[in-house]
């Protein structure tokens, strides 16, 4: 076969081509880190590539999650411990007053506290994160107790009172609620001037025919209040039993739910009428009331330390639920910064380049080159300017 001068120069053209095509591959590795710059070069690592770098998305949006969920998380252990160290300043204060050598005074001055404490357990049912009310499920934009609502007395449902019809009330037709140490109680029933309310259950949330609270003539100056407990009667007086509006506490049950992996959620808040509810700001404002009436017995304010005590089992309660939530957190955050790790280490081992190699491999396509171009100069016939020269 005869070979051309022609054939000679294409050849070495296309060598050279080729030549610079590898020298232009490794350069895009080397400047890029990456294997590809295009999916076209290899399609099978452009798709693992994708599938790998949306499984870091995922992980990176659940650490972001996992800070949400520490800062709520955080602030409500907090506020807990606050509301625990609150309510126990208020036991000791109930236990100090349950003394029938304490004057007048000195009891009053002790609800004045009593009332600061109250108030200081409100804003703290009313605690904020990132802008948001931490205590009222999922309605975070609207504080979830209203200090306005409470104790409001008879006088101010009066007119609710008068207005239902005789006999049985169904639940919810009511805006108010009644509170009598750490119990509910809702109107279940009126026969002209004699409206009887039941217990609420705190457990089913059923009413209890068996506890009641009788009002005949209420904000009358014949009022009369009996508590009826298991065929047993017990007169009250009017400061023992609490008047408040339903949404004096938030009754938001919703759960704040955060994904901290693929498929799984975790709730976050805390309910606010399994700490901060009607009952609890009943039991201090009926503390408060007792202080304040000279002619409460010690055995009367001995009974309300029980109250408290019931108080801050609950807070202690809700904060070893919340804490077995936390340590379920933490071992998850465990799990996301692995998965990280490994999702990390997969997409680099796919689309990163070796620079070690690269640079190897450059050196020599660059010597490879050069040899070429030499060896092409020598082959390449003599041009007229040569001989000219």
């Amino acid at each position: 076969m005869r070979v051309t001068q022609s054939m000679l120069t294409q050849n070495s053209l296309g060598y050279l081509s080729q030549s610079f095509k590898t020298l232009q591959t490794l350069q895009d590795q080397l400047a890029t880190g990456k294997k590809i710059s295009r999916a076209s070069q290899d399609p099978v690592v452009a798709m693992n590539g994708m599938r790998y770098r949306t499984q870091v998305t995922e992980v990176q949006q659940f650490n972001r999650n996992l800070s949400e969920v520490y800062n709520w998380m955080d602030n409500a252990d907090a506020t807990l411990d606050e509301a625990t160290q609150a309510v126990q300043r208020v036991r000791e204060l109930a236990v100090q007053a349950a003394n029938d050598t304490y004057e007048e005074t000195q009891r009053a001055n002790i609800a004045k506290e009593v009332r600061q404490l109250r108030e200081h357990l409100e804003s703290l049912a009313n605690t904020k994160s990132n802008n948001k009310y931490i205590f009222n499920g999922t309605n975070t934009t609207q504080a979830p107790v209203t200090s306005a609502n409470f104790n409001v007395g008879f006088a101010g449902v009066a007119g609710e009172l008068n207005g239902l019809p005789d006999g049985a009330i169904e639940r919810g037709a009511t805006a108010h609620v009644l509170t009598h140490n750490s119990e509910r109680f809702v109107l279940a029933e009126k026969q002209g001037d004699q409206f009887t309310y039941q217990r609420v259950d705190p457990n089913t949330g059923e009413l209890d025919p068996n506890k009641t609270i009788t009002i005949t003539a209420p904000g009358e100056d014949n009022q009369e209040i009996l508590l009826n407990a298991n065929g047993e009667t017990e007169e009250l007086q009017d400061r023992q039993v609490i008047v408040s509006m339903n949404n004096a506490v938030s009754t938001n049950g919703q759960t704040v739910n955060i994904e901290l992996l693929k498929g799984v959620t975790i709730p976050v808040n805390i309910r606010p009428e399994n700490v901060f509810s009607t009952d609890f700001f009943g039991d201090l404002i009926q503390l408060e009331r007792a202080l304040e009436d000279p002619n409460t017995s010690a055995e009367e304010l001995t009974k309300m330390i029980g109250n408290m005590d019931r108080q801050m089992e609950k807070i202690v309660n809700e904060r070893a639920e919340l804490g077995a939530r936390y340590n379920r957190v933490e071992m998850i955050d465990q799990r996301v910064q692995q998965q990280e790790v490994i999702a990390r280490r997969t997409m680099s081992n796919n689309e990163d380049a070796d620079i070690e190699k690269v640079i190897t491999e450059l050196l020599s396509a660059e010597n490879i080159h050069r040899a070429a171009l030499s060896s092409t100069s020598r082959i390449l016939q003599p041009t007229l300017m040569d001989f000219l020269r």
